[in-house]
C-alpha cells in the first residue's frame, strides 16, 4: 500500500486500524456501532475492504440470525409470564444460596434459547420483589442474575451472538457450520459451574457495603419528597397556569406532579388549565425546595407529604421504576431535553445511580445505562411509555406485561424453527427468518412491534465489522498474530495455546463488545490451529466461550452494566466476583473443549 510515496504493509495499516477501534471502544467516548462503521469506512478508504463489498456484512448469516433471534426474543419477552416465574422463586428466597441458585439457573436455562438481555430484563422485576420480600439486598442477587444469564447464552448456538458468529465462521472454513447443539456439551457443563460457583460462594465476594444496602423498595424514599399544597384564597397561585408556576418559581428546584380538583386528578400536561382556590397541587421536590416553593406562591403546604404520594395512584395513574437499558433513547440526554412529561405524559419523579438516589436539579441530570428511574403517569401506558425511553420494569404497580394467551403459539413456533435447524432442514437463518414472519402472518407479534426488540447498534457492529475481519484474513494479519501465539509457546503442547486463545479473548471481551470480539478472535484461532497442524474446532470453541464470559468490567457485556445502577455497584466490585469465575470457567471449559472436540 502507498501512502504519502511511503509503502506500508496493508497489515500494519490493518493493525493501526484495529488499534484505533480498540481504544476508541474502551474509552467510550461515542457508541460502539459508530466507532465500527469508522472502522469499516477507514478500511474501504486505504484499500483492504473493496468497496463492493464494503456492506455485505449486513446480509452475512450471522447478522440475519442476530437480528431473528433478538425479535424472537422480544416477542417471547412480551407474552409475560413474570408472575408465574415469581411463584416459582418465591419458596426458594429463605436461603441466599438457594434464592440466587433458583434465579441464576431460571436465568441460564431461559438464556440458552433467547437473547440474554431479554431474559435479565424479564427476570430483573421477580428478582428485585423477591429480594424485597426476603428482606436482601438487591446487589445480593443482582450480580449472580446477570453472570447466570451470560453463561446460558454457551449452551446453544443461539444463546449469544459469539456462538452464531463462530459457528458461520466454521461453515466458511470448513463448509460446514456448528449445529444449534454442538455448542451443548462444553457450554452445559460450564454454565453449571458457574451457577454453582455464584450460587455458593461467588455472592459472598460482593462488597458488604453494596450487600448492606437497602432492600429494592427501599431506593427512593419517595414519601419524604412529595407533598401536597392547596392555593389559599390570598395566594399569588390563584388564576395562574401552570406554566405561569413554572416561570413564578423558575429557581426552585421543585416539580408539579399534578393537581387535584374536586377529588380529581389533573395531569400537568394540561398547561392551560388555571389554578384556583382549593385546588391542591400535588409537588415534589427537597423538603426546602418544597418550602420555598410554597412560600413564593402562597400555597398552604401538607404537613404529611404521604398523601401526595398516595394522590399518585388516583384517576388511573401508576409510579413504575425503571432502569435505563443500553439501547435507551435517553442515554446521554438531559431530563430538560427529553421533555418526559409533554413527549410521553409521564413525569420522572425520581433518579438513582449506582444504589443510590441523585437529590441534585433533576432538569440537568444526564441519564446513564443503569440509572434506576421513578415515573409516574398513566397506567394503561406503561409498556408503550418503557418501549419509548428504551427502559426495562423493575418494580412497577399495575404494570401488566404481554398478551399470555398467545404464549403457546408462539413458543410452539419457536421451538419448530430450532427443530429445523437442529436436523439441517434449512440453514438456521431461514429458520428463524421464517418463524418471525410466521409470528407475525399468525399476529403472535404485532407488526408495529416487529423491529422494537433488535439491537440495531449490534446489527450495525456486526455488518461493519464483518468486512474488517474478512481483512484480517486476506492481509494475512489473523496468522501474522496466530504466529506471534505459537512462538509465545514455542515448544509447548497445543493445549497451552488454547488456554492462552481462550485467556485473550476473555481479557478482550472485558473491554470490547462480545460479537466484535469474535468477529476478531475467530480468525486468529483458525491461524492458530493451521500454524500447529491440528483441528480448528477446539480453537473455535475456546473462542466462543472467552468471547461470552465478560465478567471483570461492568461494560464488558449489557447485562453488567444494567445490574449495576439498581444493585449499587462499583466498577471495581465485578472483578471480585468475575476473576475467580473466569479462571474456574477456564479450568472446567479446556478439558470439556479436548475430550469433546480434540485436536
Amino acid at each position: 500500500m502507498q501512502l504519502g510515496g511511503i509503502q506500508i504493509s496493508d497489515q500494519i495499516v490493518l493493525f493501526a486500524i484495529l488499534g484505533g477501534l480498540f481504544v476508541l471502544l474502551a474509552w467510550g467516548r461515542w457508541r460502539y456501532d459508530v466507532v465500527a462503521l469508522l472502522a469499516l469506512m477507514v478500511s474501504v478508504v486505504v484499500g483492504l475492504v473493496p468497496a463492493n463489498r464494503a456492506f455485505l456484512g449486513f446480509g452475512h448469516p450471522a447478522t440475519i440470525t442476530v437480528a431473528a433471534i433478538l425479535v424472537l426474543s422480544r416477542a417471547l419477552s412480551n407474552v409475560g409470564a413474570t408472575d408465574r416465574i415469581a411463584k416459582i422463586v418465591e419458596p426458594s428466597a429463605g436461603h441466599t444460596w438457594s434464592h440466587i441458585a433458583t434465579l441464576s439457573s431460571i436465568a441460564a436455562v431461559m438464556s440458552s434459547f433467547m437473547n440474554n438481555v431479554g431474559t435479565l430484563g424479564l427476570l430483573m422485576p421477580v428478582a428485585m420483589q423477591t429480594a424485597q420480600k426476603a428482606k436482601r439486598a438487591a446487589a445480593t442477587v443482582l450480580m449472580p442474575l446477570s453472570f447466570g444469564s451470560i453463561l446460558g447464552g454457551l449452551v446453544t448456538v443461539i444463546g449469544t451472538p459469539p456462538n452464531i458468529i463462530v459457528a458461520t465462521y466454521r461453515g466458511e472454513v470448513s463448509g460446514r457450520d456448528f449445529g444449534m447443539f454442538d455448542f451443548t456439551p462444553v457450554g452445559l457443563v460450564t454454565a453449571v459451574a458457574g451457577v454453582l460457583f455464584v450460587a455458593l460462594i461467588g455472592w459472598r465476594l460482593v462488597p458488604q457495603r453494596a450487600r448492606a444496602r437497602a432492600a429494592p423498595a427501599e431506593v427512593f424514599d419517595i414519601e419524604s419528597y412529595v407533598a401536597e399544597a392547596t392555593v389559599k384564597e390570598d395566594g399569588k397561585a390563584v388564576g395562574k397556569t401552570l406554566d405561569e408556576v413554572a416561570e413564578a418559581t423558575e429557581d426552585v428546584d421543585v416539580l408539579v406532579v399534578g393537581v387535584i380538583r374536586n377529588e380529581r386528578m389533573i395531569s400537568p400536561r394540561t398547561q392551560w388549565l388555571r389554578l384556583e382556590v382549593g385546588d391542591v397541587v400535588v409537588i415534589e421536590g427537597a423538603p426546602e425546595a418544597l418550602d420555598k416553593f410554597s412560600a413564593a406562591l402562597g400555597l398552604d403546604l401538607a404537613a404529611n407529604g404521604g398523601e401526595g404520594t398516595a394522590a399518585l395512584g388516583e384517576a388511573g395513574n401508576t409510579l413504575v421504576e425503571a432502569v435505563v437499558g443500553p439501547r435507551s433513547r435517553l442515554e446521554g440526554q438531559s431530563v430538560a431535553s427529553q421533555r418526559l412529561i409533554g413527549r410521553y405524559g409521564y413525569t420522572l419523579l425520581a433518579v438513582a445511580r449506582q444504589g443510590r438516589p441523585y437529590r441534585g436539579r433533576l432538569r440537568n441530570f444526564r441519564f446513564r445505562v443503569g440509572d434506576v428511574l421513578l415515573l409516574h403517569g398513566e397506567s394503561d401506558r406503561v409498556p408503550e411509555a418503557l418501549a419509548a425511553f428504551g427502559c426495562l420494569p423493575l418494580a412497577a404497580r399495575g404494570l401488566s406485561m404481554g398478551q399470555r394467551h398467545k404464549a403457546p403459539a408462539l413458543i410452539l413456533l419457536f421451538a419448530a424453527a430450532i427443530a429445523a435447524a437442529t436436523f439441517r432442514l434449512v440453514p438456521i437463518e431461514i429458520a428463524l427468518s421464517s418463524a418471525v414472519a410466521a409470528a407475525v402472518l399468525l399476529n403472535l407479534l404485532p407488526i408495529r412491534e416487529l423491529y422494537d426488540g433488535v439491537d440495531w447498534p449490534v446489527i450495525v457492529l456486526l455488518g461493519a465489522l464483518i468486512p474488517v475481519g474478512g481483512a484480517l484474513e486476506s492481509t494475512g494479519a489473523s496468522q501474522t498474530v496466530a504466529d506471534v501465539i505459537r512462538q509465545l509457546t514455542g515448544g509447548q503442547p497445543p493445549v497451552v495455546a488454547l488456554v492462552l486463545l481462550m485467556v485473550a479473548t476473555m481479557t478482550l471481551s472485558d473491554i470490547l463488545n462480545n460479537a466484535a470480539t469474535a468477529v476478531i478472535m475467530a480468525p486468529i484461532g483458525i491461524g492458530i490451529a493451521t500454524g500447529l497442524g491440528v483441528s480448528g474446532d477446539p480453537f473455535l470453541m475456546a473462542v466462543a466461550v472467552g468471547a461470552s464470559c465478560a465478567f471483570l468490567t461492568p461494560i464488558g457485556h449489557q447485562n453488567n452494566a444494567l445490574v449495576m445502577g439498581p444493585g449499587g455497584y462499583r466498577f471495581a466490585d465485578y472483578w471480585r466476583m468475575g476473576l475467580p469465575l473466569e479462571v474456574l470457567i477456564v479450568a472446567v471449559s479446556v478439558p470439556m473443549i479436548l475430550w469433546v472436540w480434540p485436536f
